[in-house]
């Protein structure tokens, strides 16, 4: 997805904090997508969007097998009610 130059423009506005502190969120992010990967965890599509920050339904409409900047999210089964994914990490 290709931010508008408006939204990197706010973005560069924050103060120096805010901005180092979104930093850390995302680093904190890939961190437990990295684990969930690398435990071969599977999550819910509800935990998968608030993994990428997104809305539920966003996931499952994207299809069963995409990437998501270092990983490849695959649909894996469905439990009852619940879609369960995997994220293979992928260099």
């Amino acid at each position: 997805m290709i931010e508008s130059s408006a939204s990197v423009m706010e973005e560069l506005e924050l103060p120096r904090e805010q901005r180092v502190n979104q930093l850390r969120n995302l680093i904190d992010t890939l961190r437990i997508a990295d684990e969930i990967a690398s435990k071969g965890y599977l999550i819910t599509s509800s935990e998968l969007a608030d993994l990428m920050d997104i809305n539920a339904s966003a996931v499952t409409s994207r299809g069963d097998h995409w990437s998501w900047r270092n990983w490849v999210v695959s649909r894996v089964r469905r439990e009852g009610n619940q879609i369960l994914w995997q994220l293979e990490r992928v260099d």
